[in-house]
């Protein structure tokens, strides 16, 4: 081999692979209510099939945040919404995207379990039926699958026609979970999927979290610091800035809360303020 092909190829050798790109990007994203700006100007990568949790003290915008990535903003009256939310590259706040199909791929579970007033088995099978899930086999196949997927299954299996509201708080929590999965979404958003819960329930609902890394790209709000701690990839943090909801800082979770480099930051984890 001549030098200079060598060379080249050495060249080769070094180039790293490059990272993927992120599955959601928010682009100067800004919620408000009326003439209050709730967000302001949140920046954020979103990597495909990581937990990314989302923290800071009550009133700095989470939730406002969250909600706006499926555009739930846009149920609330006077609530209006600028700046991109890019997921696959598609900026989903663009006028003439399908919300129905948008919030098919982006689902959401909230903070109090919100079983359908019917079966278990109807709580899924119902949204599958509204997006054309006609076969009746496949629709008994998809129940069981995520009822498996969300360990209810066993404890559901003889009693699939009981109403959904005999289940515990836990129980309806992971069945809200398994009637989104039903859909095969890419994304959940779930805001503060255990605060109702009990400490043990909570646990159950934290390992199935982290079960679907790598299936399903997740974004949790919570105010639990050690859940965020034992369930994210990665881990924002909103604080009021000049009045308004801002992400002061976005990094690996171990980082965040060990080596914090907002002020803000290390005043919230170490418990000096919120």
């Amino acid at each position: 081999m001549n030098r200079d092909a060598a060379l080249r190829l050495t060249a080769f050798d070094d180039v790293s692979p490059r990272p993927a790109p992120p599955l959601i990007r928010t682009c100067c994203l800004s919620v408000h209510y009326g003439a209050k700006t709730a967000v302001r100007d949140v920046e954020l990568d979103i990597a495909e099939g990581a937990v990314t949790a989302l923290i800071g003290p009550s009133g700095c915008g989470k939730s406002s945040f969250l909600y706006s990535l499926n555009r739930m903003t846009d149920l609330i009256p006077g609530c209006r919404v600028t700046g991109a939310v890019r997921i696959d590259g598609t900026d989903v706040c663009e006028p003439g995207v399908d919300t129905v199909l948008l919030r098919r791929r982006v689902g959401m579970i909230f903070q109090k379990p919100n079983p359908f007033p019917m079966s278990i088995r109807r709580n899924i099978e119902l949204p599958l039926k509204e997006h054309g899930v006609r076969g009746r086999a496949r629709r008994a196949e998809v129940v069981e699958t995520v009822l498996r997927d969300v360990g209810l299954w066993d404890e559901v299996k003889d009693r699939l026609h009981a109403p959904a509201q005999g289940l515990s708080g836990g129980q309806q929590q992971r069945l809200c979970i398994a009637r989104a999965l039903a859909l095969e979404p890419r994304v959940l958003l779930m805001d503060e999927p255990c605060s109702a819960l009990d400490p043990i329930a909570s646990g159950v609902v934290e390992d199935l979290i982290r079960r679907l890394r790598g299936r399903v790209t997740l974004l949790v709000v919570t105010h639990n610091l050690a859940q965020a701690r034992r369930i994210a990839d990665a881990t924002g943090v909103f604080w009021v800035r000049d009045g308004a909801g801002a992400l002061v800082e976005h990094g690996p979770t171990d980082a965040v809360f060990e080596r914090p480099a907002a002020e803000e930051t290390r005043r919230y984890v170490t418990g000096l303020h919120g």
